[in-house]
């Protein structure tokens, strides 16, 4: 696994998509797989940027690997941090039959990331949220 640590600020979210091209090079993925992983990563390093270490700031860690032993090939991402432990899966899913206006602020985002990449889990090890993301490269 490929991996590039940095503070976890808002500034540095083009590093990270730096860092992802270089994956999506080697993976040769289609563009749609690449904006629907870029969004995924987006909206879990910013959790990470506004609530994982507020009001300091700590440090980010993004990890790639690419499995092509398995049909069909697979990118698999994490996302960790040491700040405060949080595992997004268990926030509710938001009720997409409300109105716009009726719907409670925050928490679409991990639910387009849960439904958008093909798996997604969380672990708290060693003191540190890790979330493992896989995306099928097809």
């Amino acid at each position: 696994m490929r991996e590039l640590e940095l503070d976890a600020t808002l500034e540095n979210l083009a590093k990270v998509f730096d860092f992802l091209k270089e994956a999506f090079d080697i993976a040769d993925m289609r563009p749609r797989t690449e904006r629907e992983i870029k969004m995924c990563v987006e909206e879990m390093y910013i959790n990470i940027t506004r609530y994982a270490y507020t009001p300091q700031i700590g440090t980010a860690t993004i990890g790639f690997a690419i499995d092509k032993d398995n049909a069909p090939p697979r990118i698999i991402i994490t996302l960790s941090d040491s700040g405060k432990p949080y595992d997004p899966l268990q926030h509710e899913d938001p009720d997409l039959d409300l109105e716009l206006d009726d719907m409670p602020i925050g928490g679409l985002g991990i639910f387009l990331v849960k439904e958008t990449m093909d798996s997604v889990r969380y672990e708290l090890k060693n003191g540190k949220n890790i979330l493992t993301m896989e995306k099928m490269i097809v």
